[in-house]
């Protein structure tokens, strides 16, 4: 059911057009209000140290656009070992685009699906502000929803994840994530580092 309309949406009107249209409808899914929520939470959660944006919708983009404001806020999120290592402000592009990379990934096992996802061009060139605000209320809903004592702030502020149609899908995720932190809390497997390390060592003569 969920495919119907955008096909719809396709027909309408040359290609060429549609990319100021479609600006036009994402610049509107893009809600100030929810704006200050989601800041209330980031620095209810990361502390004051990551300062404020300028209001506006710019503001929250240059806030967030080195990643390393996101970063903070997702290591925050896990009460044993934290998935970013090493998060510094950079005045290159693609240090920046590197660390909403990382985040992005650590986004994704936190439980964040693949459709609540920006892209990092979203933020970096603020093509789709929308879709950040997307992802991050998707963090703090499933944050909520772990209840593992790492979420700070309101609950209110979030939905909790489990109530929805993607019952089984979210079932396994929570199951999942209790998991992982079974693992943190005692030795922690290391399985990403293992796997990088194994490709380096070469055999020679």
């Amino acid at each position: 059911m969920a495919s119907q309309g955008a096909p719809g949406m396709a027909n309408k009107g040359p290609a060429y057009g549609l990319s100021r249209e479609v600006q036009g409808k994402i610049d509107k899914k893009y809600d100030p209000e929810l704006e200050e929520k989601l800041i209330q939470w980031i620095v209810a959660q990361c502390g004051s140290g990551v300062g404020r944006p300028e209001p506006g919708k710019t503001g929250f983009q240059v806030w967030l656009k080195d990643g390393c404001v996101l970063s903070e806020l997702i290591n925050t999120l896990y009460p044993g070992d934290k998935p970013i290592k090493k998060i510094q402000t950079s005045p290159m592009a693609f240090k920046q685009m590197e660390q909403i990379a990382q985040f992005l990934n650590a986004a994704e096992r936190y439980g964040v699906t693949k459709t609540d996802m920006f892209q990092t061009v979203d933020l970096w060139e603020g093509k789709d502000m929308a879709a950040v605000q997307r992802t991050l209320v998707a963090l703090g809903s499933i944050a909520v929803t772990k209840d593992d004592g790492a979420y700070r702030g309101d609950p209110n502020w979030f939905h909790k994840k489990a109530q929805e149609n993607r019952r089984d899908f979210s079932d396994d995720q929570l199951k999942e994530g209790k998991n992982v932190i079974g693992l943190q809390m005692g030795s922690n497997k290391g399985a990403s580092q293992a796997g990088m390390t194994g490709s380096e060592k070469t055999h020679r003569g």
